[in-house]
């Protein structure tokens, strides 16, 4: 057998070989299953793929990519629908040195050919429908010439994924990149602001893989049901088995507890990852109808604070030794911090029910942390940051290999959410406002952009929206601000549980009156003289969790001025 041209290179940092070296490792081994349809006698099946599969499959399409001429950094808009073909593709152009523009469809078309448009992509490798509207397009995305469609191709030229499957397999192909190569886009979810495309490098993902496992204790061999399927590339390339659930990954909160079960009865998994809008309804599910999921250990679950009692529910439905836990990060810098249900439960929940914010634990140990005093505008170098006590709140800054350093093509952002330190490195403003306590823990009291500047001082979300979350009646609130910064009228917004909202004008003062009562009762909420009811909050696309806080607020004042 000819040799493969692109051979690997012991030393290249091209994350793609963790797939190659778990491959060697675990031939046989499933490395995907995800749903197919069900058997006469109603038992689900699963199209899988055994880590030899994955390797040789994304070796396929690396060889295809790389013989219809695109180029290492190729950029590549990647669109297809989460399972099998998601993971190979992704390991696949990883492998053939492109870098993989990943954007999550739930934010609409318009934002997603906006986000397009911004990083310019030079090929698409998607589905039908995407190459339709691209070729519709085609003034949009002029410098695209390399396309592969995933399904069946129609007038819009290039060749398809089961082309790339059809060629015989010439050997391992993984570019040889450095750590500092870049490896993908990903656009963050736009939660406070337009959403912007991340770059990330190859020692960036490499640098997650070790974090995560190692902090969790994961082990080749595990089974994961991921709820987010970038999570699914994390399990290969750690040995771990994943079962891609029957869901809609961009709508979490809508998320069918019973599949989510079945899986866990079909494969028995160790460990299950999903946002805390999946967990809310799966432990609700089995909470009310006694399911006990006796084979999961560990459950994972980020994008948003996880109430106490949702970490609760979940907790009492696994394997008793077995915890929740909660990683926390952002887009730009994941993981940073992790803290675990049973810590929650026993100490923290407590004190950010009255009000002292969101316990989010201790740092993993490639990173550094700082909480910094809050600047509206660039900070330009790290020896201009003024680095607050313990106890005082500020903006978290942190630092480590799994920071990313830029956003692509947006020197306005960077220059605000990057501080230069030495050399090209960067500390990176998580946006997060909060504290650092006496252990080394940081408490999350909000966004930064969303804290309220009343005339009396500045009001932060987490903390005052704590105080309203005790009432029976109440299933999350939001604290906005009317009015010019500096001068902000606070504005407390909340949703009822389902069901709880009353239907007549005396329901409601009633509602309100109770809740004005309880804010009275707290330092940190008595001068809010307003709550308005909302029967359902804007929340992001990517994990159904975080409040579009923005969008309250002008509904507020839209509400206040019709008074």
């Amino acid at each position: 057998m000819t040799p493969p041209t692109n051979a690997p290179s012991t030393t290249s940092a091209n994350v793609a070989r963790r797939l190659t070296e778990m491959a060697g490792a675990r031939p046989e081994a499933v490395a995907l299953a995800e749903p197919a349809r069900y058997d006469g006698s109603g038992k689900r099946q699963y199209r899988q793929f055994t880590f030899r599969e994955l390797d040789e499959d994304s070796d396929r399409i690396a060889r295809g990519l790389r013989e219809m001429g695109a180029p290492r950094g190729v950029r590549l808009a990647l669109l297809v629908r989460p399972g099998v073909d998601f993971v190979s593709l992704v390991f696949g152009l990883l492998k053939a040195g492109a870098v993989a523009i990943l954007i999550d469809p739930g934010m609409g078309r318009r934002r997603l050919i906006r986000c397009l448009e911004e990083v310019e992509p030079e090929g698409f490798v998607a589905i039908p429908p995407v190459h339709a509207i691209r070729a519709l397009l085609g003034r949009r995305f002029a410098r695209s010439r390399f396309h592969v469609t995933v399904g069946r191709r129609w007038f819009w030229g290039g060749t398809t994924l089961e082309a790339f499957r059809r060629q015989p397999r010439r050997g391992t192909e993984l570019a040889d990149v450095a750590a500092d190569d870049p490896a993908a886009i990903i656009f963050t979810t736009g939660s406070t602001g337009p959403p912007k495309g991340v770059l990330f490098t190859h020692g960036n993902f490499d640098h997650q893989v070790t974090e995560i496992r190692d902090r969790f204790g994961i082990e080749p061999g595990e089974i994961d049901v991921p709820g987010f399927p970038l999570f699914g590339l994390f399990n290969c390339a750690m040995g771990v088995t994943a079962v891609i659930p029957d869901m809609d990954p961009t709508r979490p909160a809508r998320v069918d507890p019973a599949k989510i079960v079945e899986a866990v009865r079909d494969w028995r998994p160790t460990q299950m990852f999903g946002s805390p809008a999946m967990w809310n309804r799966v432990g609700r599910y089995c909470q009310e109808n006694e399911i006990r999921l006796a084979s999961v250990r560990r459950v994972l679950s980020s994008g948003a604070p996880v109430p106490a009692q949702v970490l609760a529910r979940m907790k009492a439905c696994i394997h008793p030794a077995g915890d929740v836990h909660t990683p926390y990060g952002a887009t730009e810098a994941l993981p940073v911090a992790s803290i675990a249900a049973s810590e929650v439960l026993a100490e923290t929940a407590a004190r950010t029910e009255q009000g002292a914010g969101v316990c989010v634990g201790r740092r993993f140990p490639g990173i550094q942390w700082r909480v910094i005093r809050i600047v509206d505008g660039p900070v330009p170098s790290i020896d201009r940051a003024e680095t607050l006590p313990s106890g005082e709140i500020g903006e978290l800054i942190v630092h480590g290999p799994v920071v990313t350093r830029a956003y692509f093509n947006r020197p306005e952002a960077n220059a605000l959410a990057k501080i230069a330190a030495d050399g090209a490195d960067v500390w990176h403003r998580m946006g997060d406002a909060g504290y650092l306590d006496g252990e080394d823990r940081f408490w999350f009291c909000g966004r930064v952009a969303h804290r309220v500047l009343a005339a009396e001082g500045p009001m932060y979300t987490v903390p005052c929206e704590a105080i309203f979350n005790r009432h029976e009646a109440v299933f999350r609130s939001a604290l906005v601000g009317a009015g010019p910064a500096g001068a902000q009228r606070p504005v407390i917004v909340v949703e009822p549980h389902a069901g709880r909202m009353p239907r007549g004008a005396a329901g409601r003062e009633a509602l309100c009156r109770e809740l004005l009562a309880l804010g009275r009762a707290s330092p940190l909420t008595e001068r809010i003289e307003t709550v308005l009811l909302h029967e359902s909050f804007p929340v992001d696309i990517r994990h159904n969790a975080k409040i579009f806080r923005e969008k309250l607020a002008v509904w507020a004042a839209a509400r206040l001025a019709s008074r």
